[in-house]
């Protein structure tokens, strides 16, 4: 993607949502990615536990 199709998707978001919504809905997105990485890393961990030594 360029700078001109990314140029026209934030106008986009902009003029549907506002530009009042816009940092709730960052925030919110945020959090998630946050949270997932959070649980995959627990994942992760417990997965290393359960393999057997060689």
């Amino acid at each position: 993607m360029g700078f001109q199709e990314i140029l026209i998707i934030a106008v986009v978001i902009l003029i549907l949502f506002g530009a009042k919504r816009i940092p709730e809905m960052m925030k919110g997105v945020g959090k998630g990615i946050r949270e997932f990485n959070s649980e995959r890393d627990k994942v992760s961990t417990v997965e290393e536990k359960d393999e057997p030594a060689k």
